[in-house]
């Protein structure tokens, strides 16, 4: 165990990170740059140095950016989380329901006053931790693939946003839950997440076995890791900020509803892979993550910018991540032959 915990880090993300992370940087210097001088061509104006446009973006992505970075580490370790999204909006109804002004009559219950936000919040977090335990649970003890125990969940957990209230929206929500989405806290709930898990994945042993498993799952085993059990916990932190992240968007929103989330889960692997986070596992950062949250962004961004139509965006989108996965791909295939 000592032989994993020491090396993993030197091998498998400390040696190559910097570089790595580098190059992603450069790549968004020069789309920036790019759509820089497509604005002055196309529209006359600046497509950087509007500081409304970057806010509206930085907000967008946020709430993204948080599920990509518990996908990050489920990609590390070697699996896929296709079910983010649907935990979104089944969390999102859930923690409205428990959120809503009147919550108690007060006719009926003279000394109850709305529920605190925090009880809404943690019931949420404690839905969504759960939904990701069942994944890894399935991956774990009955050897299904992660693809096809995560997409059983997006299909179950989206089924039951439409149960929970028979399709019908939630609104109304206290103040106190309304203002986890007002002005840029989206943005400073991101920036926390992000650093903590940094700080996990880079200096705790949580981290480094999660590398050791992504890198060679039996190796890690036969050293004393617990593979099973840590995929679970794994899991679990994924769909616990899967539902940080449907908590948000309600609030945000001032509203729940049964189809938020939709496609969530494929932006945030992309988000994931564009930063540098290797598909075969074993590879990959938040700070990557994070530089790639921001490039697609950018992206988005600079086509609404450019005025192009919403239907070409989707398609353009999808290139995007099919060119992701194939760089994956062809970054695998070189170092296996400097190797």
């Amino acid at each position: 165990m000592n032989t994993i915990s020491q090396q993993a880090p030197a091998t498998l993300s400390t040696k190559r990170k910097l570089p790595s992370e580098l190059n992603i940087l450069l790549v968004l210097i020069g789309i920036s740059l790019t759509f820089e001088l497509l604005g002055w061509i196309l529209q006359g104006q600046s497509f950087l140095l509007n500081p409304q446009r970057l806010s509206i973006m930085i907000l967008q992505v946020s709430v993204i950016g948080i599920i990509a970075i518990g996908v990050t580490q489920v990609i590390i370790s070697g699996g896929i989380d296709l079910s983010s999204g649907s935990i979104v909006g089944a969390t999102a109804m859930i923690a409205m329901s428990f959120a809503q002004i009147g919550t108690f009559d007060r006719a009926l219950y003279p000394g109850l006053t709305d529920l605190p936000v925090v009880v809404p919040v943690a019931i949420g977090l404690i839905v969504g931790a759960i939904c990701g335990g069942i994944n890894g649970a399935l991956i774990s003890y009955t050897r299904i693939p992660p693809f096809i125990a995560t997409l059983g969940m997006m299909v179950t957990a989206r089924g039951f946003a439409k149960w929970y209230t028979k399709g019908q929206p939630i609104s109304f929500p206290t103040d106190s839950f309304a203002a986890l989405g007002k002005g840029m806290t989206p943005v400073l709930i991101f920036l926390a997440v992000a650093v903590v898990m940094h700080v996990v994945l880079r200096y705790t042993r949580y981290g480094k076995f999660t590398y050791a498993i992504g890198a060679n799952a039996q190796a890690a085993r036969v050293t004393g890791i617990d593979v099973e059990r840590h995929t679970v916990k794994i899991y679990a932190i994924a769909g616990l900020l899967s539902a940080l992240a449907g908590i948000v968007v309600a609030a945000r929103g001032l509203t729940a509803q049964a189809g938020m989330g939709q496609m969530y889960e494929l932006d945030a692997i992309a988000m994931a892979v564009i930063g540098g986070v290797s598909l075969s596992g074993g590879r990959g950062s938040v700070l990557g993550t994070c530089i790639g949250m921001v490039i697609f962004g950018v992206i988005i961004s600079g086509f609404t910018f450019l005025r192009l139509d919403a239907y070409y965006q989707e398609m353009l989108k999808g290139l995007i991540i099919v060119a992701a996965v194939v760089a994956d791909v062809y970054r695998q295939k070189k170092r296996v032959k400097k190797a």
